[in-house]
């Protein structure tokens, strides 16, 4: 194959963003992807349960699609997987942590037809013209890697989500050797994490956690009860650690944290005495000092452990005065009230509240500019594109790399959809590809759309009138109705004279015709929508959706 081709990076998702991260690279005619991962929906995506990036540019050239690499394991890199396996067939490679926690969500799925190959550090493989080698980073998950992408064009190190921490939990460090070596021999371009890029020093050691941890246990009276992420599995070791140090038993509530703690001690990333473990349906047999239980919900999620024990809606545990509860999270931009929400209510209930204001009981797994500036430095990129990130990260990680010595025109900030394209000689934009987000509701993928969001927000904020007839067409009479039938609009019994007045308006609009026949129903439909919307908003300053049902006898 000719070395004069380019290099061609299509970020479909992760720009402009923290979430949904999937990158194309394309030489000739191989494609690798990296990463698949999914968002959050936004408030005002009502009903939706998840947002995935739009693959139809993969679809069309799934053909040419050698296989799936993965940086690592948490959601907004690997949560659209099921998604993109079940209509594009190729090989998926990963740490066996990351692997282990994608073959279960493939399995919820029901997706069968796969083939998962789980590499070690500084392994490498080869996909058609592409080789990847994999490199160890600090994050907060176990199994995380950069890449090292190489094709005749040159090699780009993307570094997924890092941060270059000398004291992890766990002794391995960050493969700085590894990355420094492929700069000496020269890197073509280089895609950074940009998370922390407007957080001055270095992130703080994910050691200084575990003293606080240490400190928090020998202090409780009672139960200690810690939400976290499920997918930390290097700070729930450290937790577990601790409590059996104090003699506590572990307990697990929530579903994620159950499933990927069962998944990290069957890989032997966590470990822990299998009779220090107990299940929530034990916790009466033993007294409140012997007891931790690590739970979901750092987020105030709804539906999580922790929430439903602060709002007593658990059924087997609900907060007391003698709890010590430590939330060993940041909430994520949006979840701030959520939490806040939660911590409110468990102070409610008398319990002892740790969070990150009070102590230092989470640290991020980003780097900040200080480990960014190791990065670029070590690595000594031709061409630089900031990722993983909101666009003023991106905008401050661009001005970050130039002051390191990389030209200005040398740097891309990307955009969802456009092609990068690269060799030796070259940096520019050479098109763009379809892009965008398909919205999961239940068993529905991409069924959901604008107007059907509009629709479900003007329900939400305004509610619903049903104006229901039934017509006899033979004798051109209304043989029943207008029945007005209130939902999230007003309450019909405090309200008679406004559903009866709003009945007059519609029976004056039959009236006004001398004879209907069946061609007659949308225009009419649409007069009552109308009129009936216009008499509401000026006698009450409502504007509800209306849906007139017309049941035609004839």
């Amino acid at each position: 194959m000719s070395t004069t081709q380019k290099l061609k990076i299509l970020p479909l998702g992760g720009i402009d963003e923290i979430g949904k991260n999937i990158t194309v690279f394309e030489y000739g005619e191989d494609i690798i992807v990296m990463d698949c991962g999914s968002i959050f929906p936004k408030e005002d995506m009502l009903g939706i349960d998840l947002v995935i990036p739009d693959i139809s540019y993969l679809v069309a050239n799934k053909h040419r699609v050698r296989g799936f690499v993965f940086t690592h394991g948490h959601e907004d890199h690997i949560g659209a997987t099921p998604y993109v396996l079940d209509k594009i067939q190729a090989p998926i490679y990963g740490s066996g942590l990351t692997l282990a926690l994608i073959e279960n969500k493939l399995k919820e799925h029901r997706i069968t037809k796969y083939q998962a190959i789980a590499v070690k550090p500084r392994e490498t493989i080869q996909l058609g013209s592409f080789s990847v080698q994999f490199i160890r980073v600090n994050h907060s998950i176990a199994g995380a890697y950069a890449l090292a992408i190489t094709c005749p064009a040159g090699t780009v190190v993307a570094t997924g989500d890092f941060k270059i921490d000398f004291t992890p939990a766990t002794g391995e460090v960050t493969d700085l050797s590894t990355l420094a070596a492929i700069g000496e021999r020269g890197c073509l371009a280089l895609l950074a994490d940009s998370t922390n890029v407007e957080r001055p020093g270095y992130t703080m050691s994910e050691r200084k956690v575990a003293e606080t941890f240490n400190q928090q246990i020998s202090t409780a009276r009672g139960r200690v009860i810690i939400a976290m992420f499920a997918s930390n599995i290097h700070r729930v070791q450290q937790v577990v650690d601790c409590a059996l140090s104090y003699g506590r038993k572990i307990c697990f509530i929530g579903r994620s944290m159950i499933n990927v703690s069962t998944v990290a001690m069957d890989l032997g990333y966590l470990t822990i005495p299998r009779d220090s473990l107990i299940e929530m349906d034990d916790l009466d047999r033993y007294r409140d000092d012997q007891i931790l239980v690590l739970t979901t919900g750092s987020q105030g999620e709804p539906m999580s452990g922790l929430t439903r024990m602060a709002f007593a809606e658990h059924r087997k545990l609900q907060i007391k005065q003698s709890d010590k509860v430590i939330i060993s999270a940041t909430p994520i931009p949006g979840n701030e009230i959520f939490v806040s929400r939660v911590i409110n209510q468990l102070y409610r209930c008398g319990a002892e509240v740790i969070y990150e204001a009070l102590a230092e009981v989470h640290v991020s797994g980003h780097a900040r500019q200080e480990e960014l500036k190791l990065m670029h430095t070590l690595v000594k990129p031709r061409y630089f594109l900031p990722v993983h990130g909101e666009y003023r990260m991106l905008w401050q990680h661009a001005e970050l790399a130039e002051s390191l010595g990389t030209p200005r025109e040398n740097i891309i900030l990307p955009e969802a959809g456009q092609i990068v394209a690269m060799d030796h000689d070259s940096l520019s934009i050479d098109g763009v590809v379809p892009t965008g987000t398909i919205l999961i509701d239940g068993l529905g993928i991409g069924d959901v759309g604008n107007v059907v969001l509009r629709d479900r927000k003007h329900l939400s904020q305004e509610g619903l009138v049903i104006v229901a007839m039934a017509f006899d067409r033979t004798h051109d009479t209304l043989i029943s109705g207008p029945d007005i039938i209130s939902r999230g609009f007003v309450f019909v019994r405090e309200n008679e004279d406004i559903i009866e007045e709003s009945r007059e308006v519609v029976r004056g609009i039959i009236d006004s015709y001398e004879q209907i026949s069946g061609s007659d129903w949308p225009v009419i439909k649409n007069r009552i929508k109308d009129e009936l919307r216009r008499f509401l908003n000026d006698k009450i300053k409502r504007n509800p959706m209306i849906l007139p049902v017309i049941v035609d006898l004839g």
